[in-house]
């Protein structure tokens, strides 16, 4: 099992490029990135954790171009959308930012997606929260397509376009690893129809077990499983390696420079520790 960072980064936290170099320093594998690109000021969505929304959610710096930061300032670590919110997002420009990243970083870049919860969000971008699963899975396989055709072209009810010519093409073949974020059938149903991963979050380890069963055995493989926002928990990762979860994303507070680098000493130790037995 790998250790990696999961974190909101924003606009008063570490900065991407000191915090990929801090992360890949302490060994860790992975750095996994949120987004949102903005938080209406209705609060009609719930926010599924209960209570008030936390800050790093309103300050938010763009997960493509924090990536890329990260990549030039790396060698090693991969570097992954925790998950983008690929319902809001046009896809032929998204295709060219991943696969610049994925190319810039040496075949690094993996693509977390998914639908996201704040319906006033994706009613901002246009999107209909009630046909926000088939747009997801369009867009997916859309981008798929402009990765690996040239020319490339896709014909669906909501993304259609005739050949075209994009590049880069990503450096990882045929493309780079897609991972699906949710906890539903229709997560489940994602990640079999795209030969995809999944992205969970730290759920009970008996709904996650159930989920994890029901997923590969419907898949008929070992669908890889990576976990955004892991608590720093050796019990609960305990559990987790004995599920099979791939990579955790330990979560690291948006928090300033400094601190984040004390935080980070100490999850290495931690994990350090684990490893040891």
């Amino acid at each position: 099992m790998k250790f990696g960072i999961s974190t909101f980064v924003t606009d008063d936290g570490i900065g991407p490029a000191d915090l990929g170099r801090a992360i890949e320093e302490r060994g860790f594998d992975a750095l996994m990135i949120a987004e949102h690109t903005h938080i209406p000021a209705s609060r009609e969505s719930a926010y599924p954790g209960g209570g008030d929304l936390p800050a790093p959610y309103f300050k938010t710096l763009d997960p493509f171009v924090t990536l890329g930061a990260a990549a030039v300032a790396t060698e090693r670590i991969q570097l992954v959308t925790g998950i983008a919110l690929l319902i809001q997002r046009d896809p032929i420009v998204t295709a060219k930012e991943a696969a610049t990243i994925d190319l810039i970083s040496g075949g690094r870049f993996v693509f977390g997606v998914g639908a996201g919860w704040n319906l006033e969000e994706m009613r901002n971008h246009g999107t209909d929260p009630k046909t926000r699963g088939k747009l997801l899975d369009e867009r997916i396989e859309a981008i798929k397509a402009l990765w690996t055709d040239e020319p490339a072209e896709y014909h669906g009810e909501f993304v259609d376009f005739d050949p075209v010519h994009l590049r880069p093409k990503p450096v990882r073949r045929p493309h780079p690893p897609i991972f699906v974020g949710g906890d539903s059938a229709a997560t489940e149903r994602r990640v079999i129809r795209h030969g995809a991963g999944w992205i969970a979050n730290p759920l009970p380890v008996e709904r996650l077990a159930a989920r994890i069963s029901s997923m590969r055995e419907a898949a008929g493989r070992e669908v890889p499983v990576a976990m955004f926002g892991t608590p720093v928990d050796p019990d609960r990762w305990h559990a987790y390696q004995e599920l099979g979860i791939e990579t955790l994303g330990l979560m690291l507070p948006s928090v300033p420079r400094d601190e984040s680098l004390k935080l980070l000493d100490e999850f290495a130790e931690a994990v350090s520790r684990f490893e040891r037995g």
